[in-house]
């Protein structure tokens, strides 16, 4: 049988069952001759819209979560003391994100 530790790591999953058993005088004639054994093949496909967004996973994947120049620019401006914030507009930012989360 196969172990929980065999999925863990990935290797083949393969089952076997044995019976043991008595054999009187009256065994099959076929006794010797070798037994078939089928192995089930478990397959995976995917639909278009499964492939299509694994690539769009891939290509987001591939580039940066952020626009490293604005970034820059806010930190060179935060550091020379050239960045100014405006009050009005951050008080509605945040009344907006608290609305979207349902807190008003």
């Amino acid at each position: 049988m196969a172990g929980i530790d065999n999925i863990r790591t990935g290797q083949p999953l393969t089952t076997s069952t044995s019976r043991s058993s008595v054999r009187g005088d009256n065994q099959s004639p076929n006794a010797d001759a070798p037994k078939k054994s089928s192995v089930a093949q478990d397959s995976v496909s995917l639909s278009s819209q499964g492939k299509a967004v694994g690539e769009m996973h891939t290509q987001m994947a591939s580039q940066p979560s952020f626009d490293k120049a604005k970034v820059a620019a806010i930190k060179e401006a935060i550091a020379n003391g050239s960045y100014t914030v405006n009050p009005e507009k951050l008080a509605d930012n945040m009344m907006k994100f608290e609305k979207e989360l349902g807190g008003l």
